[in-house]
């Protein structure tokens, strides 16, 4: 009965999209380790997702699983660090996988997707006053960005790079014997601009193979995602 349940949710994400709102995607953090065994069915909810034009989600591996028993292939120590910056940034002490963070500000913690599906409808909804464009030519990919106001606080443009899908056999831990899929494995996550707004902000990048680039505006903290685009 759950299976059903969780391929009748399962569709709905992915064909929620249909009727997008024009503005920015909204990005979804989810903080996972292969050494984990509940994070199954959140790593296939980000897979469902990555089929949707107006949500960019993302698969941050941490490395605090890896005792157990199995190494995660994909785990990087940043990616603890980002979950726990998000931690402090909420007033809270403790972090979890599965974790997902909704637009930089919203926690959803476990197997939880329709708590998921509402956020992103509310977040899709939000108005931010950045425009967000990436244009890619070759190996070159065209950074714009503009804002209808300056900022007290310096935001932050991130810049990130993804490996769109992998299997791996799981051949220990909680979850061996498994081979699970993942999706949007995220590779690289920079800082790579602070911009206050005042002017618009024009950047290019090198990148390889067409490979999927994401940027993404933020405010400090890490806070609230006012813009994000991609290329895929």
């Amino acid at each position: 009965m759950r299976a059903f349940i969780t391929a009748l949710i399962a569709a709905w994400l992915a064909l929620a999209g249909d009727a997008r709102a024009d503005g920015s995607p909204v990005v979804v953090e989810l903080f996972t380790s292969q050494g984990c065994s509940s994070c199954p069915p959140a790593d296939a909810l980000i897979a469902e997702l990555s089929k949707r034009e107006d949500v960019i989600p993302l698969a941050l591996h941490v490395d605090y699983w890896d005792y157990i028993g199995w190494k995660d292939i994909f785990a990087d120590p940043a990616h603890t660090r980002r979950q726990k910056a998000y931690a402090r940034a909420a007033g809270s002490r403790s972090i979890y996988t599965p974790q997902m963070v909704v637009g930089g500000q919203d926690h959803v913690v476990g197997y939880r997707p329709m708590d998921l599906a509402q956020l992103i409808e509310a977040h899709r909804g939000l108005s931010s006053p950045v425009t967000l464009t990436l244009e890619r030519d070759g190996d070159t990919v065209t950074v714009r960005a503009r804002s209808e106001q300056t900022f007290e606080e310096d935001v932050v443009l991130q810049i990130v790079r993804y490996e769109p899908s992998e299997e791996v056999e799981i051949k220990h831990g909680e979850n061996a014997g498994k081979t699970l899929h993942y999706s949007n494995i995220v590779e690289v996550w920079n800082a790579v601009a602070r911009w206050d707004g005042a002017k618009p902000l024009v950047m290019t990048l090198k990148t390889k193979d067409e490979e999927p680039i994401v940027a993404i505006i933020q405010r400090a903290g890490p806070g609230r995602i006012l813009a994000a685009a991609r290329l895929r």
